[in-house]
């Protein structure tokens, strides 16, 4: 199994998401979160699950869509290292 960490970014990307989600509906916030880090969890079973991001190439990034929610990742010699989350309404 690959070891999985998470960038300072990816873990801001959650707080915010959180944060921006809790004011409105704070059990739907806590859900999303939760919804995410588990498909983030699956990851190390079936790191290849992701549609390959051939535009970053020669890293391994790769792409989960998880609800409206989009995860990035990269697969390298150290594990899978979560890039970014974010809705995938947003404007990035």
């Amino acid at each position: 199994m690959m070891r999985l960490s998470w960038t300072r970014k990816a873990t801001s990307d959650l707080v915010r998401l959180h944060e921006f989600l809790a004011p409105v509906n704070t059990r739907a916030a806590a859900e999303i979160v939760r919804m995410l880090t588990r498909a983030v969890g699956r990851l190390p079973h079936q790191p290849r699950i992701g549609v390959k991001l051939d535009e970053f190439a020669p890293r391994e990034i790769r792409r989960i869509i998880v609800g409206h929610y989009e995860i990035r990742y990269e697969i390298d010699a150290g594990g899978i290292h979560i890039l970014r989350l974010w809705h995938t309404r947003e404007e990035r």
